[in-house]
């Protein structure tokens, strides 16, 4: 395994508790029983309030462990005791493959773009939150791999080591239910670059408000090269490449900027280079994903719509959108840009979805003459839209909420949507 001595020195003679036991926890225990088979570790299914339980379902408050791999979904603000080192798989594979990796983070957008860069850079590994484990891709790497990793905020808070090339396209409310406060997590997104190195490379997007102020406010040095860019701003050379982007709306063609702009500083290769594989990129699932046509209607699946910034550049994506599905699970996110965006573009026909959507519906009230159903079951949406939408027209679901309160995740919510479609 390239580079195990360094890994190794980071897991020996540590007494480990690998907290939450989904798919980077298994990971995790998966390379130090292959890396160091007679170490002490111990698995918490759960950490709840300083305490943690074990996977025969048994509660403790004893915290006998000097390092703690802590998994993605369990917030920091659970470990009550300090007195050991908290790290996580996203930080143990930085400390040592940091060198080699390019990371990609945002609210919006970071899937996508993490797999166009990929799909730029041929031999490249693509990991990280867009569903495979770092630790699952440690025995194909060598001496000459270039590893693009999707980081969530969730993944970054408690990093050591910054990646190489880091990308950080936006920040929006979200995740509130993770952290006190919008700061705890617009600051676990920065660690991406507040982690770097001399040598290292930063790139952000000037267009997105939050983002440019909380970089540019002077508070926090970083000491890597920073590489701002904005879609206001690209060369003659760039506009004409862009133009082979597949994908829909400022907000993707922004980027597939920053895709180009951080394959051109690794391969270091004319931009002229790179147009015929932008063309051939093919989108992700849920992410203005065409589903067909059915009943004479186009229908669109965005599910990964969870904030108001991703449904508004959804509907302006699309030349017209006759019904729009919004809501879910309520986390709380503020909802005002997404109802004076309706208040000023109308909508003739608008679902509304769990407590998210209702929390919407009454918000538009007062100014809507749009149609408007309010139910839970997609059964009877896909329904009730086909009804109401005119033949030509479309639908979009961009909900602008999480999918927890009926589906397991987005991708859930979508496949469900889609097969209700194909039911018309």
């Amino acid at each position: 395994m390239y580079r195990e001595d360094q890994l190794k020195a980071l897991l020996e003679g540590r007494r480990i508790l690998v907290a939450g036991y989904g798919r980077e926890g298994k990971s995790a225990e998966n390379l130090i029983e292959k890396l160091l088979p007679s170490a002490p570790v111990t698995i918490a299914t759960q950490v709840e309030k300083g305490k943690w339980k074990d996977t025969d379902d048994r509660w403790h408050d004893d915290w006998p462990f000097d390092l703690v791999i802590k998994s993605p979904g369990i917030p920091n603000f659970q470990f009550s005791i300090l007195d050991f080192q908290l790290t996580s798989l996203t930080d143990l594979f930085l400390q040592v493959y940091g060198d080699r990796t390019i990371g990609v983070t945002g609210t919006k957008g970071k899937s996508t773009t993490a797999s166009l860069i990929h799909h730029l850079l041929p031999g490249s590994v693509l990991a990280g939150n867009i569903g495979i484990p770092l630790f699952d891709i440690l025995d194909g790497l060598d001496e000459h791999s270039l590893v693009v990793a999707e980081l969530s905020c969730h993944q970054l808070e408690n990093i050591h080591r910054g990646p190489h090339v880091a990308v950080l396209l936006n920040l929006f409310q979200e995740h509130l239910d993770h952290y006190e406060n919008y700061m705890g997590y617009k600051m676990a997104k920065m660690q991406i670059a507040l982690r770097q190195q001399t040598g290292d490379h930063f790139f952000y997007c000037t267009d997105n408000d939050e983002l440019r102020s909380i970089v540019e406010n002077g508070q926090w040095k970083v000491e890597s090269e920073v590489h701002p860019y904005s879609v206001n701003d690209t060369t003659e050379e760039e506009r004409e490449v862009l133009k082979a982007c597949p994908l829909a709306g400022d907000h993707n063609r922004s980027n597939a900027l920053v895709a180009l702009r951080v394959a051109q500083l690794v391969a270091r290769q004319p931009l002229s280079t790179f147009h015929v594989p932008l063309s051939t990129f093919q989108g992700l699932r849920h992410r203005m994903e065409f589903v067909g046509r059915y009943a004479g209607i186009d229908w669109y699946d965005d599910s990964i719509s969870t904030i108001p910034a991703a449904a508004i550049a959804a509907v302006q994506a699309l030349p017209r959108v006759d019904t729009l599905i919004l809501g879910g699970f309520d986390r709380g996110i503020d909802y005002t840009s997404l109802v004076e965006f309706l208040k000023e573009n109308p909508i003739q026909n608008l679902v509304f979805v769990g407590a998210a959507g209702r929390r919407i519906h009454s918000a538009t009230q007062p100014f809507s003459h749009s149609a408007t159903l309010i139910e839970d079951d997609y059964t009877k949406i896909v329904a009730w839209c086909a009804a109401h939408t005119p033949q030509g027209g479309v639908v979009l679901l961009s909900p602008a909420a999480a999918s927890y309160d009926a589906f397991r995740n987005f991708e859930h919510r979508g496949d469900f949507f889609r097969e209700q479609i194909m039911k018309l």
